[in-house]
C-alpha cells in the first residue's frame, strides 16, 4: 500500500481515536463534579441515546442528591429503566417496585407497576427449572389487573398471564410424564401420574395441554388395569373404558386417536 493511501486511512482512525478519549475524559470530568444539574442534563441525553450504563451511574447518585423533587422522581425512574435497558432484570424490578412505593400517586406509577412485573416475567425461567419468578410474575400482574382493571395494557397483561400459566401447566404435565416414564419402579408411579394430570386439568381445564393430558392419563389407568391383581382388574379397566369414551368425545380427531382405538379393543377383550 502507498504511504499517501496509508495516511489517508490512518486519519479517519486517528480522529476516532481523539473523540473516544475526548468523550471519555468529559465523561469523567462530569461524574466529579458538583454540578447535578448538569449531570442531570448529561444523564438524560446518555438515556436518549441509549447509552444507558453511563446515564444509570449519573441517576443512580441524582435520586439522593435531588429527593424531593421532580427531577429524583424522574431520576428513579428513568434508573430503572437504564438498568432494564441493560437487561439488569433483578435489579431494574427492585427499583420500579421501590419507585411504586416512593411516588404512589405519580404519573408513571402504573408503568412501574407493570415493568416490575414485566422484570420478573422475563427472568421466568424454563419450564424444567425452578418456577419461583414465574409465580411472582403471575402475583404482580394479577395485582396490576386489579389495580388497573380498564388500562390499556390490561389485554396484554391478561395474554401474559395465560403465558405465564402454560409454563406452569407444562411443568406439572413434565413432572405426570416423569412419573408416567417410572412405571413401576419403586411402587406404582401410573397412579401418581394419574393424579397429577388430573390435579392439572381441575385446576387449569382450559389450558392448551388438555390433550396430553387427557391421554396420559387413559393410558395410565390402561396399564395399570392391564398389570393389576385379579381382584382389582375388572373395576381398573372398566374405568380405564369408561376414561376413553370420555377421551374420544372431547377429542374425536385426537393425534392420539390411533392409539385410545388400541386401548379400547384391547381392554374390551380383557373384559368379555
Amino acid at each position: 500500500m502507498k504511504r499517501s493511501n496509508l495516511k489517508i486511512l490512518l486519519i479517519p482512525f486517528g480522529f476516532l481515536v481523539i473523540t473516544l478519549f475526548g468523550s471519555c475524559s468529559e465523561y469523567q470530568k462530569l461524574l466529579k463534579s458538583t454540578d447535578y444539574d448538569l449531570k442531570y442534563e448529561k444523564a438524560l441525553e446518555y438515556y436518549a441515546k441509549e447509552d444507558y450504563t453511563r446515564a444509570a451511574t449519573l441517576f443512580s447518585e441524582l435520586i439522593s442528591m435531588h429527593r424531593g423533587t421532580e427531577k429524583s422522581e424522574i431520576s428513579h425512574f428513568t434508573y430503572a429503566e437504564c438498568l432494564y435497558g441493560m437487561r439488569d432484570y433483578y435489579m431494574a424490578g427492585h427499583y420500579f417496585q421501590m419507585f411504586v412505593q416512593n411516588y404512589p400517586s405519580s404519573e408513571k406509577t402504573e408503568e412501574a407497576h407493570f415493568m416490575s412485573a414485566y422484570c420478573s416475567y422475563q427472568t421466568s425461567a424454563n419450564p424444567r427449572l425452578d418456577q419461583t419468578e414465574t409465580l411472582t410474575a403471575l402475583e404482580q400482574f394479577q395485582l396490576f389487573l386489579n389495580l388497573y382493571p380498564t388500562s390499556d395494557r390490561a389485554q396484554e397483561v391478561s395474554d401474559l398471564i395465560d403465558e405465564l400459566n402454560d409454563k406452569l401447566v407444562y411443568k406439572a404435565y413434565l413432572s405426570a410424564r416423569l412419573y408416567y416414564n417410572l412405571g413401576t419402579y419403586m411402587g406404582n408411579n401410573y397412579q401418581s401420574a394419574v393424579i397429577s394430570a388430573s390435579n392439572i386439568l381441575d385446576e387449569y381445564p382450559d389450558t392448551k395441554y388438555r390433550e396430553e393430558l387427557s391421554y396420559l392419563i387413559l393410558d395410565s389407568k390402561y396399564i395399570q388395569a392391564v398389570n393389576s391383581v385379579e381382584e382389582k382388574k375388572e373395576e381398573r379397566l372398566r374405568d380405564a373404558l369408561d376414561e376413553y369414551y370420555s377421551f374420544v368425545n372431547e377429542f374425536p380427531t385426537s393425534k392420539y386417536l390411533r392409539n385410545a382405538n388400541k386401548i379400547f379393543t384391547h381392554t374390551s377383550e380383557l373384559l368379555k
